[in-house]
């Protein structure tokens, strides 16, 4: 069977809801705009949805100047562009790295804030910042991800946890960048490299997955699944492995419907 690239997912603000496109161009940290924007606390410590349930009902889609942020729980939105070239400089942590960011406006900061109940400041990370993966395994720089720039999950893996749940989970519990349609269930954890169209990628560690799973991505409501029952079955060292994290190699754009090649 022919495997092709069946979506494309990018999330602007780390943690916060994405948006799928038709096509998407690659730079040196990952997608364009993926993951550009990030919370942070007071102590400049990144915030996710791992702490912040609420976080789930924030998503991003683009807009004809940057991109809006929907609160889904009362149709509340702010604008925001892409990049910002000024604001306050400051260092961050997301995790143990530490990234220079650029403060937004006060005022988009209290909106956030005040949706999340929580203090918080938005940053964005701007092209002078850099920010290596993990030498382990692969060289080269990303965004404000967990670690690397690309995640890429086949649909036949989501297909077949859902055979095992007594109620079926979307793929945005997993946050991939990059879904693969065609092929076999969990195909993505032999592959070492593949082609999508023109592009090619390296994939170079299983992603451990976390709590974030858990949380219903419209109403932030977390409970138990789908992570039990993928340790029943996906559990290397006792993290729970779903996807692949990978690194841009060559090319340029990718497209949905672009043929992919192991």
């Amino acid at each position: 069977m022919k495997l092709s690239l069946a979506s494309i997912h990018i999330y602007p603000i780390k943690s916060l809801g994405g948006f799928t496109l038709n096509e998407a161009r690659m730079t040196d940290r990952g997608f364009a705009h993926d993951r550009r924007w990030m919370l942070v606390d007071a102590d400049g410590r990144f915030i996710s949805q791992r702490e912040v349930f609420a976080m789930a009902c924030l998503h991003c889609a683009p807009s004809p100047n940057g991109f809006t942020v929907t609160d889904v729980r009362d149709g509340d939105r702010i604008d925001l562009p892409w990049a910002v070239d000024a604001g306050e400089s400051k260092r961050v942590l997301v995790w143990s790295d530490a990234v220079e960011v650029l403060h937004a406006p006060m005022a988009v900061s209290a909106w956030f804030a005040e949706k999340l109940g929580i203090t918080c400041s938005l940053v964005f990370m701007p092209d002078a910042a850099h920010r290596p993966v993990d030498a382990k395994y692969a060289s080269g720089g990303t965004s404000l991800s967990d670690g690397f720039p690309y995640l890429i999950v086949s649909q036949a893996s989501l297909d077949d946890l859902n055979t095992r749940l007594e109620s079926p989970v979307p793929m945005n519990r997993f946050r991939p960048n990059l879904v693969i349609a065609g092929g076999a269930p969990f195909q993505e954890d032999a592959w070492t490299s593949i082609a999508i169209g023109a592009a090619r990628f390296s994939l170079v560690k299983p992603c451990a997955r976390c709590v974030i799973t858990t949380t219903d991505q419209l109403t932030g409501e977390r409970g138990k699944e789908p992570l039990r029952t993928l340790a029943s079955y996906r559990s290397v060292n006792g993290k729970v492995m779903f996807g692949m994290n990978a690194m841009g190699i060559t090319g340029d754009m990718v497209r949905v419907g672009d043929l992919v090649t192991p």
